[in-house]
């Protein structure tokens, strides 16, 4: 991703991050903490952390139009265990295969920069990329389960 479009995106994961977390039923205020925990984290100094890789996911077109983003990168303490901490599709150019072609390309990366696993997470209520994560040959590693007490 260039430079120039870095911290705005930093800024709009970061809210996404946020809702996301909101929708799977967190409070407000705890997702807000975890998503600005999360971008200090990985982003703190306005810049991914070595090896992270966040890339624009582009059509093929004679303008390279950016329809979505991929962002990988080490767990924190290893080189060689992988996260996919965030991929997503534009909701127009979405069911086009570009999600699998990043992911594709991301593994290639990672695996070219020393990764030997790499893993996700999804939320619950996610079940359109659950099935293309599948399709890919994640498997589920954990469960968690909520409640509201409301």
């Amino acid at each position: 991703m260039p430079e120039d479009r870095l911290a705005t995106w930093i800024r709009a994961s970061q809210e996404e991050f946020r809702l996301s977390r909101i929708e799977a039923g967190e409070s407000a205020e705890l997702a807000g903490l975890r998503a600005a925990e999360s971008t200090e984290r990985y982003f703190g100094t306005g810049r991914p952390l070595p090896l992270h890789q966040v890339f624009d996911v582009v059509l093929p077109d004679a303008g390279c139009t950016v329809v979505g983003h991929l962002w990988i990168g080490p767990q924190f303490g290893s080189t060689t265990d992988w996260w996919v901490w965030d991929v997503e599709i534009a909701e127009a150019h979405r069911r086009n295969g570009y999600a699998r072609e990043a992911l594709q390309l991301g593994e290639a990366e990672a695996r070219a920069l020393g990764a030997q696993s790499i893993g996700l997470n999804v939320f619950g209520y996610n079940t359109g990329a659950q099935a293309l994560y599948e399709s890919l040959g994640y498997a589920i590693a954990a469960v968690n389960m909520s409640k509201r007490l409301d």
